[in-house]
């Protein structure tokens, strides 16, 4: 199949959609087909261009107005790369590429497929409502009625999705990580090299977005609670600003956690698998998450994680007894941080568990098969299954 993927842009700082995308499209072209991704060049980096062969990957310059993901030039290479595709899969929605893209697939009648990234969850779908409201009636309402489905990466996903999506066609199929980068982790004293700061404590670890969403003041609070009892932990917070670390740093402050606390921004390559490797819990308090890489990664390296029932793979973990689920608040998370290290057997055993569910079910290889499957039907039938 000649597979067509249409996204705002490919800067993986900001997580999901571009990760998804790029990690979909290489999973696709190893297994034979053609895929090629068109995408604007905000945040794009060079070295994404060396995916496997078959991977095409075309970026354009931006266009006024920015925050829509506009960008002409873009719009003109889309209508040749639609007629050359079997099937076109769109990335979120409310953007420029969705209204372009959709336009020349009916024009050419081609079957497209909409994976939301979390667009759809309640918490996002409120914000920026009466501009999003305009959308909907220039042209969302239309893009989504007319898909041949839509892409849900969780079952949870969709049940939130459900009585806003205008479509009840689609595919639930996770998103996968490359379980390859894993197979040899740096030793746990790595990340006391990369942070001598962090000493012999146990690492108490956030990493992704510093944004609002992710709850990282509800992690702050959750480890002030716990290190006012016991003097053998550290908090190591990762990941690009999203807008919020300066009110980070400065409640790290108030609660008297400086020389408790690292903020060493966004981290890649080994400084990142030393961190994940050497953590002793991982903490997402997220009042929204689409899915959740960051947890899938923590856990492959069994590490435990402790993970908000906002986090559309938390029924995942919790069915499978491999993470700890709780309410998006301080108290919770705190009782969770406490039992696990009062508990280090228990913690082992959960991030044994936490290891095992993301080798069955979230490795990218197991997962061609369902993506396959979704891509044929669409492109033979031009509309996915009724989901129930």
């Amino acid at each position: 199949m000649k597979i067509l993927h249409a996204i705002a842009d490919l800067d993986r700082s900001k997580g999901g959609p571009a990760v998804a995308c790029l990690g979909l499209a290489e999973l696709m072209a190893r297994n034979g087909h053609r895929v090629r991704v068109v995408a604007t060049d905000r945040g794009f980096a060079s070295e994404e261009r060396d995916l496997a062969p078959g991977v095409e990957i075309e970026v354009f310059p931006g266009s006024w107005p920015a925050f829509f993901g506009t960008s002409w030039p873009l719009r003109k290479r889309l209508a040749d790369a639609v007629r050359e595709a079997d099937v076109v899969h769109l990335h979120s929605l409310y953007l420029f590429h969705d209204w372009v893209c959709a336009h020349y697939c009916w024009r050419h009648g081609k079957p497209y497929i909409i994976e939301p990234h979390g667009t759809l969850d309640p918490y996002i779908y409120a914000r920026h409502r009466w501009r999003k409201s305009v959308v909907d009636v220039l042209f969302q309402n239309r893009v989504l009625e007319r898909a041949a489905g839509l892409h849900y990466t969780a079952a949870e996903e969709w049940r939130l999705a459900r009585t806003r999506a205008r479509n009840l066609r689609g595919a639930i199929v996770p998103i996968g990580i490359d379980l390859r980068q894993f197979d040899a982790l740096p030793p746990r004293s790595a990340l006391r090299d990369r942070f001598p700061a962090a000493g012999d404590r146990k690492v108490v670890l956030f990493l992704g977005r510093l944004s609002r969403k992710k709850g990282v003041d509800i992690v702050i609070e959750a480890f002030a609670e716990v290190a006012r009892e016991r003097d053998d932990i550290v908090l190591i917070i990762a990941g690009p600003d999203d807008g919020v670390r300066q009110e980070a740093e400065a409640l790290i402050r108030e609660r008297g956690l400086l020389a408790r606390s690292l903020v060493p921004g966004m981290l890649g390559g080994r400084d990142k698998l030393a961190l994940l490797a050497g953590s002793y819990v991982f903490l997402l308090p997220s009042q929204s998450e689409n899915f959740g890489i960051s947890v899938v990664e923590a856990a492959a390296c069994a590490i435990p994680v402790v993970i908000s029932e906002q986090v559309n793979i938390w029924r995942d973990f919790s069915d499978a007894k491999a993470g700890l689920t709780a309410p998006p608040n301080a108290q919770a998370f705190a009782a969770h941080l406490r039992y696990l290290l009062d508990n280090p057997a228990a913690a082992t055993e959960l991030g044994r568990r936490g290891a095992a569910l993301v080798r069955s079910r979230f490795d990218w290889n197991a997962l061609g098969r369902d993506y396959e499957a979704m891509y044929a039907q669409a492109a033979r039938d031009g509309r996915l299954p009724v989901l129930e």
